[in-house]
């Protein structure tokens, strides 16, 4: 169950970051600076899947 709840999490969290990535992006501003962990990677995927590996790390 508590995988479960995980992948769910992962889930909704990749979701959310995505949609403030995407809304930075085209918006044209600097959107690696408002997600943890995402100020090294290029790519918008690659930016949303640290944010949301470095934001699971503080909450489970």
């Amino acid at each position: 169950m508590a995988n479960r709840k995980e992948m769910l999490l992962f889930a909704l969290s990749f979701v959310v970051f995505s949609v403030i990535a995407l809304t930075g992006a085209l918006l044209g501003r600097p959107w690696r600076t408002w997600l943890p962990g995402a100020e090294g990677v290029e790519s918008l995927f690659g930016g949303v899947k640290a944010a949301v590996y470095t934001f699971m790390s503080y909450v489970i």
